[in-house]
């Protein structure tokens, strides 16, 4: 499904699922926190399926968009995310968990309840279906109350690893030469870019025994892997060698997966219309 802008000299093509495909024909954008670093970034949400939105650019090139030329060649595209990463920095201030306390039961309007984010309160049945995996739940009448379970988080982080882990060599044939520890390191250093330092992704790493800042290294040279960040499903080298085969491996899908996340644009559900030209 495509989506412009129009009215003004400028658009925007946003390329995404068809929300009246499999559904009530609903989508609205939200501006939520990016789960590593905070930042305002816009996401997608379509029939109750939360999507990323991802921004391409070439040096040249436009669209043509039935008998309209659009000169900015620019394209967003929305990919499928696991809410779980969206909703783990949330769910981990509300517990408000000191020492040894694991923190407070919480209802999920509470949690939800974010200033300067009102997208969150769209997110509250998908909320509550998917966070059971990582969650106590105490039910009190009709009221569910929340908390984040270290154990049940890191359970669902090793199952997201081992699921990326599985795809890594799909991605690139050159996988199959490298070692599993240094597959394993790249899973771990991709799922590192929607994880906070503190306290998952260190966690994760002392799990499978890897150096946090080479983690974070690898990262660098890396976008996220759609297969285990889109999966809503149950729970680089440490020293890696500077050979030609793995510098082509890294070069090859940072290439293939050079997308940029559109950050600081909470106007950019101003910014499409469905790209049907009313009356034509």
């Amino acid at each position: 499904m495509g989506y412009w802008w129009e009215g003004v000299d400028e658009c925007r093509l946003l390329i995404a699922s068809d929300p009246g495909a499999n559904g009530d024909g609903s989508a609205r954008l939200l501006s939520l926190r990016q789960p590593k670093s905070g930042v305002s970034t816009s996401f997608l949400l379509s029939n109750g399926l939360l999507q990323e939105l991802h921004w391409f650019k070439q040096s040249y090139g436009s669209w043509f968009l039935g008998d309209y030329v659009s000169e900015d060649g620019s394209l967003y595209t929305a990919t499928p995310i696991d809410p779980v990463f969206i909703m783990l920095p949330i769910f981990e201030e509300a517990r408000m968990k000191k020492a040894d306390d694991p923190g407070k039961f919480r209802q999920l309007d509470e949690i939800l309840f974010i200033n300067d984010y009102p997208g969150y309160q769209h997110l509250f049945s998908i909320a509550e279906n998917c966070m059971q995996v990582v969650c106590e739940i105490k039910e009190i009448g009709s009221s569910k109350f929340f908390r984040l379970d270290d154990m049940k988080v890191l359970a669902w982080l090793y199952y997201k690893v081992c699921q990326l882990k599985q795809t890594l060599p799909a991605l690139d044939q050159n996988y199959a030469a490298r070692e599993e520890r240094d597959t394993l390191a790249d899973a771990v250093s991709i799922l590192g870019e929607y994880l906070k330092d503190e306290p998952w992704l260190k966690l994760l790493c002392n799990r499978f025994k890897l150096n946090l800042l080479e983690a974070k290294r690898i990262a660098s040279d890396f976008e996220a892997c759609p297969t285990a960040i889109e999966s809503p499903i149950g729970s680089s080298s440490l020293s890696q060698g500077k050979n030609t085969s793995e510098k082509k491996t890294a070069r090859n899908l940072k290439q293939a997966k050079k997308a940029k996340v559109e950050t600081e644009s909470r106007n950019i559900k101003e910014m499409f219309t469905r790209a049907s030209r009313r009356g034509n």
